[in-house]
């Protein structure tokens, strides 16, 4: 009974001391109204909409990038992350297979496959090479050795941050990528097939860092939200892919349009520009999750595919946030495949430090 006297006690004179705006009938609490006063400049971050580079036609070349390189290049961002699962979120996934048997099987192989060949050049466990890694980068000189980025690059490779590890690659001259310093035969063999591999990952996210004078990027992708499980898979899957084979309307037409078009670095760069236009955003959100999530469904399918959906976005943010946690004001790149984009933007925006910025204005 004292205890609950005290408690209420408690209470009455916290609501005495709350200013006006936290009374009974004032507004309800909303981050985005709340990024002034903070000392400092605000974290910029821009999230730039991708196609799938493994996706395009077999015409295209690596080269095409460079109208998009070099406006990336200019913007010049001090963080950058990318839609990939880390080495700690691939083994998390591992150890629970039996759950995320398909996640392992789609989005791992690679990761677990390089770091297991860093694992053996170096020595090194996943976790103890990413305690090494860490513990460089944090004592990591103004202008390093080529043995040191050789040792580096073999480090993240053994903690599954392969992109990390091909950052580090790519900032050491061709004629010092080569065996040694933790690096053998076969871990080379492997960081030079990463870096022509067709994905933005790697001809975007990684070039771009190395470009810059970056020592790494960020793999924000997470997929322990595949534990939300569809009540009734056969039902749903066909409810859903019965959505996404709805006409598409002009918007898609356009794209496809552009898509077609493709053959050089002008018209990839007007490709990208399209794919992050608010009109094309708001496209892709109804015909996919709003369209989803409105379709009367007896299991209630799309609201369940939407609460993989948003609980997946609402995790690789949280990546992003954690990111750029120790250096607040930073410009921060997030390139994610474009359905992800229209979200990320949205979560984002909720933090109190950040100020989206416009990827159209970036990339004119």
């Amino acid at each position: 009974m004292r205890v609950k006297q005290l408690a209420i006690i408690g209470l009455a004179a916290l609501a005495l001391a709350l200013p006006a705006a936290a009374q009974p009938g004032a507004a309800a609490f909303d981050p985005r109204r709340e990024k002034a006063g903070i000392p400092g400049a605000p974290t910029q971050v821009l999230v730039l909409g991708t196609l799938h580079l493994g996706q395009t036609p077999r015409t295209f070349k690596a080269d095409w990038l460079e109208p998009l390189l070099g406006r990336l290049q200019a913007w010049d961002p001090q963080v950058i992350t990318i839609e990939g699962l880390s080495g700690e979120a691939c083994a998390g996934l591992k150890a629970y297979e039996a759950v995320y048997a398909e996640a392992v099987a789609d989005y791992c192989p690679r990761t677990l496959a390089m770091a297991a060949l860093g694992q053996t050049a170096t020595g090194l466990t996943m976790s103890a090479a990413w305690e090494k890694a860490a513990a460089m980068l944090a004592d990591w000189p103004a202008t390093p050795t080529p043995a040191q980025r050789r040792t580096l690059a073999a480090t993240f490779a053994a903690a599954g941050e392969i992109d990390s590890a091909l950052v580090q690659w790519l900032r050491l001259a061709p004629e010092e990528r080569r065996v040694g310093d933790g690096l053998d035969a076969p871990l080379v063999e492997a960081l030079n097939r990463l870096q022509t591999r067709k994905n933005e990952n790697n001809l975007i996210a990684a070039e771009l860092a190395a470009r810059l004078g970056l020592e790494r990027v960020y793999a924000v992708d997470d997929h322990s939200s595949d534990q939300i499980a569809l009540s009734r898979p056969q039902v749903c899957n066909a409810e859903i892919q019965a959505v996404w084979a709805r006409p598409d309307g002009p918007a898609f037409e356009t794209l496809a349009k552009a898509e077609a078009e493709l053959s050089d670095g002008e018209s990839l760069l007007a490709y990208y520009r399209l794919l992050n236009s608010p009109t094309m955003q708001r496209a892709f959100i109804g015909a996919d999750q709003l369209a989803n999530m409105r379709t009367p469904s007896a299991a209630q399918c799309g609201r369940q595919y939407m609460a993989w959906w948003e609980t997946r976005n609402l995790r690789m943010v949280a990546n992003i946030r954690a990111a750029f946690g120790p250096t607040p004001g930073v410009r921060v790149l997030s390139v994610v495949g474009s359905s992800h984009k229209p979200y990320f933007d949205a979560y984002l925006e909720m933090i109190h430090e950040v100020r989206l910025v416009d990827a159209e204005e970036v990339l004119r």
